[in-house]
């Protein structure tokens, strides 16, 4: 039985220097809202992350411990996006530059680089700060040779990789820029094409392992004719974003939730993804984890996957967890 061996890591949030120098507050610092800065704090002191800038050091621990893959795939978010504008941020594209960098000198031309959100930029989770640039989407295409559609066939499998953002793009309306919007729609309408004729091309016997960062986008995929007519064969969707299994457990118990407009632009996007997280459910998703998983449970760490190159049985997946480093966490003060 010929087997090849697939490693999936996404999430690594790598902070380059300039990204490090804003400081772990960077986040909450500028709310006047003493409620709502101690509340965020709060939130990334015990359940989010205490440190997000502190974690580079898991992506070394990442590539000591990989072992022997035969191809990669990285999901997505490469930086801390802490300007909320993505790449086009300077301090966020050296970080993404250095982790991708890192990632190419070990793996070479054996691996895929999809985009995540934080390449693009997105609306702060309070203050309304930042937002989708264009800039940003040019600037990891050019400069980090980011493809934003790519498939990669292995014996009977296809390994599909698309951009979240893109075709979630209703959702992302209220980040882009008013004189932006034009561009992303074409943008988008392009993307679907290529997914279009990427599913309509698909051979009965293949199976497909699709690659998508944001599961906000699966509900949108099954609009699309051709792609719910191949469900069938899509055998794992791997998204990251979510960070935690625990995170995601829970995004499946309130799939189906009202939409709450009344309480913000982030809760109003966040519980309009989960009204339609039931869509999720045909795409068969597995959530890789962060390498730093969550405060909370301390559940990061990455994916191998062993396919088998003619689709006989089902990949066989195994999880690797990433400790963290107790000694640091203890001399850190809140």
């Amino acid at each position: 039985m010929k087997t090849c061996t697939l490693g999936i890591v996404s999430d690594i949030h790598y902070a380059s220097a300039a990204e490090q120098a804003r400081g772990n507050n960077y986040e909450f610092r500028d709310i006047h809202n003493p409620l709502l800065r101690t509340a965020l704090r709060c939130h990334r002191r015990f359940v989010w992350l205490r440190e997000p800038l502190g974690q580079n050091y898991l992506l070394d621990k990442f590539l000591e411990g990989a072992g022997a893959l035969d191809y990669l795939v990285a999901n997505g978010d490469y930086s801390c996006n802490t300007a909320f504008i993505g790449v086009s941020d300077e301090a966020a594209w050296q970080s993404a530059r250095e982790c991708l960098e890192k990632l190419r000198n070990r793996f070479g031309g054996a691996m895929q680089a999809n985009f995540g959100d934080h390449e693009l930029g997105k609306l702060s989770f309070v203050g309304g700060r930042g937002g989708m640039r264009l800039e940003s989407w040019r600037r990891a295409r050019q400069d980090l040779g980011l493809t934003p559609f790519w498939r990669v066939e292995m014996g009977s499998y296809v390994l599909i990789g698309v951009v979240s953002s893109l075709i979630a793009l209703p959702v992302f309306e209220p980040d882009t820029l008013r004189g932006e919007w034009p561009e992303w729609n074409r943008l988008r309408a392009e993307h679907l094409e290529e997914i279009r004729q990427a599913f309509g091309a698909l051979d009965p016997q293949q199976r497909v392992l699709l690659f998508c960062h944001d599961p906000s986008a699966l509900p949108f995929l099954a609009r699309e004719e051709t792609v719910r007519a191949k469900l069938p064969q899509i055998e794992q969707t791997i998204i990251g974003h979510l960070h935690s299994n625990l995170i995601f457990r829970q995004s499946q118990l309130l799939a189906g939730m009202p939409a709450i407009g009344f309480l913000g632009h982030t809760m109003k996007r966040l519980s309009t993804a989960l009204r339609a997280a039931r869509d999720w459910r045909p795409f068969n998703v597995r959530l890789c984890p962060s390498l730093a998983g969550i405060e909370l449970v301390k559940d990061g760490g990455y994916y191998t996957a062993e396919l088998d190159l003619e689709a006989r049985r089902p990949a066989r997946f195994e999880l690797h967890r990433l400790p963290r480093q107790q000694k640091r966490e203890r001399v850190e003060r809140f």
